[in-house]
């Protein structure tokens, strides 16, 4: 995420942590749950999740998104009381890992590791264990914010329906272990979501077949994962992207080259993470518009009132009608 956005990057620190869980579990009896009901406590850390979990699970699970909104930014979120307090009482929680969501990893370390840990991350068969395994935290792109980033890896995993197969397949195994009685119910809707996504690689693959390997111009990594899947490849310098997921300067050659892509009929489109925004981001959409450049925009988090297949469907629909132009 870059430094620029509306929320400034501050890490949950160790002492922030332990404050807020004392908070969490001394007080706070107003924003404390309803009593327990029968069904799973689940926490997720962003919406993505949350909405994932609640179709997998249906009425047997009782759902917490920590990040429930476009407008929060997962980097520079800040954990409150509430939040650590629904960790603490949950049995299961669900994180993207990858160094995406610190927060929600510190929260579930503060609670002592009750519940279930689900990182997606993991789950999404997409994290290659033989080259990144031991650049995490140590590589040249880790910062000191708390953003355990893997060099080299795209931690939006979400936007990869293959990764979202393997990632609904684990949480479907770790909510029959929590209700065993709940398991053929677990594997209807497990059922209905991989259909649902089959049909979303469907839309992808349509797309693709007039993608012809073009190139995109990103402002971010995002949606990386479904611009591959419409047969599109990024062509925008690392440096230029690096630095704005980073939030460090953006080498001046690099933004050079990704304005020559957008101003020169180099690329199909833009690819504009539309949460967060840079001086140097805003003047490579600008560019782009003055240029015809069709601008595509994503967000990291769910629009509100849609579902995940909702969105992507819509995010297929914004692709294709950018490569028709």
């Amino acid at each position: 995420m870059s430094r620029f956005t509306t929320f400034q990057p501050r890490a949950l620190t160790a002492g922030a942590v332990l404050a807020v869980s004392a908070l969490a579990l001394a007080g706070c009896t107003a924003d404390a749950p309803v009593e327990e009901d029968g069904t799973i406590a689940v926490v997720a850390s962003t919406i993505v999740y949350g909405d994932l979990v609640s179709t997998l699970g249906g009425d047997a699970v009782t759902v917490t998104s920590l990040i429930d909104s476009a407008a929060q930014d997962p980097h520079s979120y800040e954990a409150s009381a509430r939040d650590q307090l629904a960790v603490s009482e949950a049995e299961l929680v669900i994180v993207n890992g990858g160094g995406y969501d610190p927060f929600a990893e510190a929260l579930y370390e503060a609670a002592g590791a009750g519940a279930i840990l689900v990182t997606a991350v993991d789950e999404s068969g997409l994290l290659d264990d033989e080259d990144h395994a031991d650049e995490e935290t140590d590589d040249d792109h880790s910062t000191d914010d708390g953003h355990d980033h893997i060099e080299g890896f795209n931690e939006h995993v979400w936007y990869s329906f293959h990764a979202m197969e393997h990632i609904a397949e684990h949480i479907t195994e770790e909510l029959t272990s929590l209700s065993p009685d709940d398991a053929d119910m677990f594997d209807t809707n497990l059922a209905g979501y991989l259909s649902d996504l089959a049909d979303l690689e469907a839309q992808a693959d349509t797309i693709a077949e007039t993608a012809e390997g073009r190139g995109v111009a990103i402002t971010e990594p995002v949606a990386v994962y479904l611009l591959q899947a419409v047969g599109l490849h990024n062509d925008t310098p690392s440096d230029f992207t690096e630095a704005i997921e980073e939030g460090t300067d953006v080498p001046p050659s690099a933004l050079l080259e990704v304005l020559a892509l957008v101003e020169d009929d180099h690329v199909a489109l833009l690819a504009y993470n539309d949460q967060t925004s840079s001086p140097e981001t805003e003047r490579v959409r600008e560019a782009a518009v003055e240029a015809g450049l069709p601008v595509v925009s994503f967000t990291e988090t769910l629009p509100e009132g849609s579902d995940y297949v909702e969105w992507m469907t819509s995010n297929l629909d914004a692709l294709a009608e950018a490569l028709a132009s």
